[in-house]
């Protein structure tokens, strides 16, 4: 019998679906069309294990540094580390030189793993970070850890993380400051798991696309971490390209798609979008911020139903669903929280609220972060009597079904009164010519704050008169932006969530 020194024999998963069933579709490159089964992630990661210890030391809480797009490879490193107790830890490739050289410093690494591509980047900051090239490794290519997992005959089929170790590192983008780097533990991503496989039905035949970066949460466990633990499909993407999902979609009879509400759009405008076939799909989960009616009625019009959804880094990242049979009924709820997740709705005094009651959202379950790496300052003030307090303001209905408010640090005081922007956007989104909008609160002399909204008119028919009156007839006075701005667009983040901050600083 192998050796096995972890007491948590439920985290192996691979030596399970190795066994089950081996010659299975674990991972699809989309873009190259090259196949991983689960015998050979199993067996590559294995061996890429071997290949780390032997000729990088690499040990039990070690943190290996990933600065790389998708590949299949990614997922073998992560599978790798797994084995021998190491942290992988992400990084964004789009960030400066600047932003990438602090999270380096600020990891500790003992390993990079790059993509070739970016070594030109990392040359240049070489002097500013404190590992040198001698412990950098290619991903993919000659000489990489990828070819490395294909020539190691010597399998390493011990599992030396625990529940408690920390299985990833996903740095998060904050609105101030540096970015801090949140805890995922192996415990936490197994719980993410059940809950996302009881909300969604997840199976053996399940397959979907996944083209959110690797340095985001949602590309690790929105659906890939609870896939590979339930043995089902991946189709990996480097990027979106709204076309080429569509296309792989239908080409391997996909069974969900995930998406927030800017690529589900840009997805659904496509000449594809006419004629795919997406009848393999039970539906389309949706989550970031609400999804507008005319985009349900679109979708829904394809036979594709839509689950929207809640979630963050620190905590699941799937927390709450909504059945696809409310979409249109609870238009813009995020619907119930899933099954191991507790929650309450707190006052600015700690006191918790009932329904129908604008507060924070505080969550307490076992797929919680462990805290921010070397940030024991943000843990505290994070959590809360083992509540992790999400900064999140919503409130739930008289049938418990909750709704996202905006964001603690979004809401905003008007003469007084507190305002949502997502209460704005809503009702300025009911307008059939509006593509996108975001309203944030700027300074003001005679009302301390006033709101300012950013809007995308579709074909340029941004008209700021009918924006005014719709405004006017249906929210308060003081919830009535004072200043309206068109946009070609607005500016978005790696997973397509408008970046509010952006609008601040431009304002």
């Amino acid at each position: 019998m192998d050796a096995h020194t972890s007491s948590d024999y439920e985290l192996d998963w691979l030596k399970r679906w190795n066994q089950y069933a081996p010659r299975s579709l674990a991972i699809t490159d989309g873009d190259t069309a090259l196949n991983l089964t689960y015998a050979q992630l199993y067996q590559q990661s294995c061996a890429g294990a071997t290949y780390l210890k032997e000729n990088f030391g690499i040990k039990a809480g070690d943190r290996i540094l990933h600065f790389s797009t998708n590949e299949m490879s990614s997922f073998v490193l992560f599978f790798a580390l797994a084995r021998l107790g190491a942290t992988l830890v992400p990084i964004n490739y789009r960030l400066t030189g600047r932003e990438v050289s602090y999270i380096i410093t600020n990891a500790e690494p003992t390993l990079l793993v790059y993509e070739e591509s970016f070594l030109g980047l990392l040359k240049e900051i070489e002097n500013e970070i404190p590992i040198k090239s001698k412990d950098w490794l290619a991903l993919v290519g000659k000489n990489s850890f990828q070819s490395a997992t294909i020539q190691t005959k010597k399998l390493f089929t011990e599992f030396h993380s625990s529940s408690q170790s920390t299985a990833l590192i996903i740095y998060t983008s904050g609105t101030t400051g540096f970015p801090k780097g949140a805890m995922i533990s192996h415990q936490m991503l197994f719980w993410n798991s059940i809950n996302t496989t009881l909300r969604l039905n997840i199976a053996e035949s399940d397959s979907a696309v996944i083209f959110l970066p690797l340095f985001h949460t949602g590309g690790w466990n929105v659906l890939s971490t609870p896939f590979l633990h339930r043995g089902a499909h991946i189709i990996l993407t480097k990027k979106f390209e709204a076309e080429q999902i569509l296309t792989l979609s239908e080409q391997h009879s996909a069974t969900l798609l995930f998406g927030v509400p800017t690529t589900m759009a840009m997805m659904s405008r496509t000449e594809k979008f006419k004629t795919v076939d997406l009848s393999s799909l039970r539906y389309a989960i949706c989550g970031g911020e609400p999804m507008p009616l005319e985009q349900i009625d679109i979708w829904q019009k394809k036979n594709v139903p839509i689950r929207q959804g809640y979630g963050l880094t620190e905590f699941g990242p799937n927390v709450f669903s909504l059945n696809e049979e409310d979409s249109i009924r609870k238009m813009g709820s995020i619907g119930f929280p899933n099954f191991y997740v507790d929650v309450c709705v707190v006052d600015e005094n700690k006191k918790y609220l009932g329904a129908n009651e604008i507060g924070e959202l505080w969550l307490k379950g076992p797929m919680s972060m462990t805290g921010y790496w070397k940030n024991p300052k943000a843990t505290e003030e994070t959590f809360f009597e083992g509540w992790l307090q999400t900064g999140d303001l919503v409130y739930f209905d008289d049938e418990n079904y909750f709704y996202v408010v905006g964001r603690k640090k979004d809401m905003y005081k008007s003469g007084g009164e507190n305002v949502y922007p997502a209460e704005i956007e809503q009702v300025i989104q009911q307008l059939p010519w509006i593509l996108e909008v975001a309203v944030i609160g700027i300074k003001d002399e005679q009302w301390g704050e006033v709101g300012h909204a950013y809007i995308v008119a579709k074909n340029d028919l941004f008209n700021e008169v009918e924006l005014r009156a719709h405004c006017s007839q249906n929210l308060a006075k003081f919830k009535n932006p004072k200043f309206f701005t068109a946009m070609k667009e607005l500016p978005k983040g790696d997973s397509g969530k408008i970046l509010k901050r952006k609008l601040t600083e431009q304002a």
